[in-house]
């Protein structure tokens, strides 16, 4: 009867692999280097020396001169002379509003913008306490940079029974520091 081989025979391969993967690293850095220094144009085997036969190079004439700087030159001086001219601020343009209503119950005010939703007109709802009177809520449509654009909305709005008031805003400047 033939003996069965032994299993350890084989087993000379798995140092192999290990050798193989070293060798391999080996050589990948050796290139990744290689490449580095031939894209960089740095060349660590080109001599800094002239060779004794030949001639050096042109030395640079001159070190790169120093950066100047415009700061002192940019700065106003000290000395009265003419004053900057002065910008007046545009005022800006107004802003027109259409009111549909103005409600104590904030349930009527989101009513009449629902109504307004279904004619295509676009309304917010703003919530203000007035003074003596209590917490009231605006319905209003707009902003219109022209009057011409809120009488056209407001036309429509007539014509569909709901009564507006035009209502004119001029923006506040801030002044920035």
């Amino acid at each position: 009867m033939a003996k069965p081989g032994s299993r350890n025979s084989g087993r000379s391969g798995g140092s192999s692999i290990f050798t193989g993967v070293m060798i391999g690293l080996i050589v990948g850095a050796v290139l990744a280097v290689g490449v580095a220094l031939w894209a960089t144009g740095l060349n660590p085997f080109k001599s800094t020396e002239p060779a004794a036969g030949k001639p050096a190079p042109a030395a640079r004439a001159k070190p790169d001169p120093a950066p100047s700087f415009d700061f002192y030159k940019v700065l106003p001086s000290d000395r009265p002379g003419e004053l900057p001219a002065t910008v007046t601020p545009r005022a800006p343009a107004p802003r027109y509003y259409l009111q549909a209503g103005a409600f104590r119950s904030p349930a009527d005010a989101d009513n009449l913008k629902a109504q307004l939703a279904l004619l295509g007109v676009e309304a917010v709802i703003q919530t203000s306490e007035v003074a003596g009177k209590g917490v009231f809520h605006r319905v209003r449509v707009g902003p219109y940079l022209a009057v011409a654009e809120a009488n056209h909305t407001r036309s429509l709005l007539t014509q569909n029974n709901i009564p507006t008031t035009l209502v004119k805003e001029i923006p506040t400047t801030q002044e920035t520091p």
